[in-house]
């Protein structure tokens, strides 16, 4: 089992939030918090992980179409036009230095993008900011940077949790893709790849009846 030691959260999306909530408290027994509304035209809900039992700064986010969105198409955003089902899409690490850790990738052949701030509102109005890597060639495979800056970090929000076990990332030829999580030089921080027949990610958690649950 392993777990990045700099996760920050995980990327659940779906072509329809309020089906991706049923659809993860029908498999883990936990019903996700609402989060709040972006500009990108999606809405998400948050579960706080814990490691060993005790919460730390990660989380899972469920995301999906904002269902008060003005625009009757599906959000790009995690791949989510494409979806037909919900999938574990992508994760975020929190470096100590979010630009020095762009710069050693760029040096290192892999361009995560320019550090772009963006923010969302909680349903009860609070103005959440935070700054992040999104490039447009970003690939999903590859962990996108985040930094929190001031605001508080929503793992640590009086929300529900999980006990989180393991995530990694599989891939039929993992040499590639290792290369590039290389050039971050974050050591443990990014997920570990495992060879595997089909690429994508390995998300295990603990219920609280002890069942593991992979996703």
């Amino acid at each position: 089992m392993s777990i990045p030691t700099l996760l920050d959260h995980v990327v659940i999306a779906g072509p329809d939030l309020g089906a991706l909530i049923d659809w993860f408290a029908e498999r883990t027994g936990v019903v996700a918090a609402p989060g709040g509304a972006h500009p990108t035209g999606t809405a998400n809900a948050l579960v706080a992980l814990t490691i060993d039992g005790e919460r730390g700064p990660q989380y899972i986010e469920l995301i999906g179409p904002n269902p008060d969105r003005p625009e009757p198409e599906l959000p790009e955003t995690f791949g989510i036009a494409t979806l037909e089902s919900p999938s574990v899409q992508a994760y975020a690490v929190h470096p100590a230095d979010i630009e020095a850790t762009v710069a050693a990738a760029r040096a290192g052949g892999y361009d995560p993008g320019d550090v772009s701030d963006l923010s969302r509102r909680t349903p009860d109005g609070t103005l959440l900011e935070w700054r992040l890597t999104r490039g447009e060639s970003r690939r999903l495979d590859v962990p996108f940077l985040i930094d929190w800056g001031g605001t508080p970090q929503p793992g640590l929000s009086d929300i529900p949790s999980i006990e989180l076990v393991s995530l990694v990332r599989t891939e039929a030829d993992p040499a590639p893709l290792r290369a590039v999580l290389d050039a971050f030089d974050l050591g443990d921080g990014v997920a570990a790849v495992e060879q595997a027949d089909a690429s994508g990610y390995r998300l295990t958690l603990r219920r609280a009846d002890g069942e593991l649950v992979e996703l």
